[in-house]
Order: C-alpha cells, then sequence, then structure tokens
C-alpha cells in the first residue's frame, strides 16, 4: 500500500514562495499516476498539478506560470513549487495517487480529484495580503 506524506506548508504573504514536498512509500507503478490537489474552506477540492504522461505536466489555469510540479525518482519524492502565491491559493495541499496506476489506458484525467485513490494527510497553506 502506497503511504503519502506531504510537508513544507505554511503562511506567507502575497507574492511569496513555497515548496511543498511529498513522501510516498513507494510510487504506484509510476510517478505519472501522482499529483497534488487543493481544498479552500467550503469549496471542493480541486486538481492542481499532475502529469499527463511521464514528461508532460499540466496544471489548473488559476496556478499557470506560478506553479511548478517536479518529481525526484530515486527519492520517490514529488514537489510543488508555488511562487507569486496569492490569497486565493490559501487551502489544505494533498498529494495523491491513483491505484491502478493506469495513465497509459486512456481516459486519463490527472486534474480531476476522482482520479486519485490514495492520499496524504494534506498540508496547510494560507496566503494573506
Amino acid at each position: 500500500q502506497v503511504q503519502l506524506v506531504e510537508s513544507g506548508g505554511g503562511s506567507v504573504q502575497a507574492g511569496g514562495s513555497l515548496r511543498l514536498s511529498c513522501a510516498a512509500s513507494a510510487y504506484p507503478g509510476s510517478a505519472t499516476c501522482m499529483g497534488w490537489v487543493r481544498q479552500a474552506p467550503g469549496k471542493e477540492r480541486e486538481g492542481v498539478a499532475g502529469f499527463i504522461d511521464p514528461t508532460r505536466t499540466t496544471y489548473v489555469d488559476s496556478v499557470k506560470g506560478r506553479f511548478t510540479l517536479s518529481r525526484d525518482n530515486a527519492k520517490k519524492t514529488l514537489s510543488l513549487e508555488m511562487n507569486s502565491l496569492k490569497p486565493e491559493d490559501t487551502a489544505m495541499y494533498y498529494c495523491a495517487a491513483a491505484l491502478p496506476c493506469n495513465w497509459y489506458r486512456g481516459n486519463w484525467y490527472p486534474l480531476r480529484p476522482a482520479t486519485y485513490t490514495v492520499w496524504g494527510p494534506g498540508t496547510q497553506v494560507t496566503v494573506s495580503s
């Protein structure tokens, strides 16, 4: 069973930066099946960043150009670099994985929270204006 643990959240002022990390006990077949999802108070979960395939990433429109998704296969970690943070980025951020990992079969939607079946406990990001 894959276990995920996030770190790196915190409180920053608007315009600041944070780097979130996710340590996985094992990759769910491929790091392609991992992504970041966030949930703001009173709102539904929203896919933030994920992998279309092993070489391409995708982001929700509101974070494009500001957030960068990366992975370290040797360390089994997933990272989310967040720059130019805005108050509307305030949310609990979750690292998530899809099991089974079948991205290569098509019908793969890395920005849909329902795609993911394994979740970390989350890390809070708070951005003040």
